[in-house]
């Protein structure tokens, strides 16, 4: 019996298969590597709706209030805190007392029911951080967070995924500032950034850990 297919496409149907294993097993990862590196994992940039229309344009730039005003934890504490409804309403039992866009806070402070925010910048569960020691030690709330004080919803303005953890901890000192000035909007330098970086990292003796157990423990 004639074979229906000569030596020679036998091997180039070998190779082509091969080509294609090769493909899927080197593909597929990087196809799944793209994926959480990309925009439509992370979400940054995307605004996150929240069951109470907090504007932080209002709040930061025209009333001047302090980012550790509502996060007061931030300077002591791994989580920087979510103002409980009773420091809203220590000043919107004064302000905008009717309004029906605070419905929602007025409800949850007579009821005693917590509202429910969602999460911005969400990190995975086996991911360690600690806001208090990054404060203290001079790196300002922009760096991670962006310019809050121009966002009417807000939204990731960084990945806050592994390796953008490490380039800072590696050089730090592009984001450091004087601790008192961390919170600081539209913060402009008084010298040269990486003269302020170098002094404030010295004078703080700010040395970032890039072992595994710092941030997974």
């Amino acid at each position: 019996m004639i074979a229906p297919f000569d030596r020679r496409t036998d091997v180039r149907l070998r190779v082509l298969i091969a080509l294609v294993l090769a493909g899927v097993l080197l593909g597929v990862p990087g196809v799944l590597m793209a994926w959480v590196r990309s925009p439509l994992h992370t979400n940054v940039g995307k605004a996150i709706d929240q069951p109470v229309e907090f504007d932080h344009r209002h709040h930061v730039r025209d009333d001047g209030i302090d980012c550790k005003y509502c996060h007061y934890d931030v300077t002591r504490a791994a989580t920087a805190g979510v103002p409980e409804t009773a420091l809203c309403m220590g000043c919107h039992a004064q302000i905008w007392s009717d309004s029906p866009l605070l419905e929602p806070v007025r409800e949850s402070y007579f009821s005693g029911r917590p509202i429910e925010w969602r999460r911005v910048h969400d990190l995975p569960d086996f991911v360690f951080f600690n806001h208090a020691i990054h404060v203290n030690k001079g790196v300002g709330c922009e760096s991670c967070h962006g310019p809050v004080d121009r966002m009417s919803r807000v939204y990731a303005t960084e990945s806050l995924q592994m390796q953008w953890c490490l380039d800072c901890h590696r050089h730090p000192e592009p984001h450091l500032r004087p601790p008192e000035l961390v919170t600081a909007v539209d913060y402009t330098p008084s010298e040269p950034q990486a003269a302020l970086g170098a002094r404030v990292r010295r004078e703080l003796a700010v040395d970032p850990p890039t072992h595994c157990s710092a941030c997974h423990r």
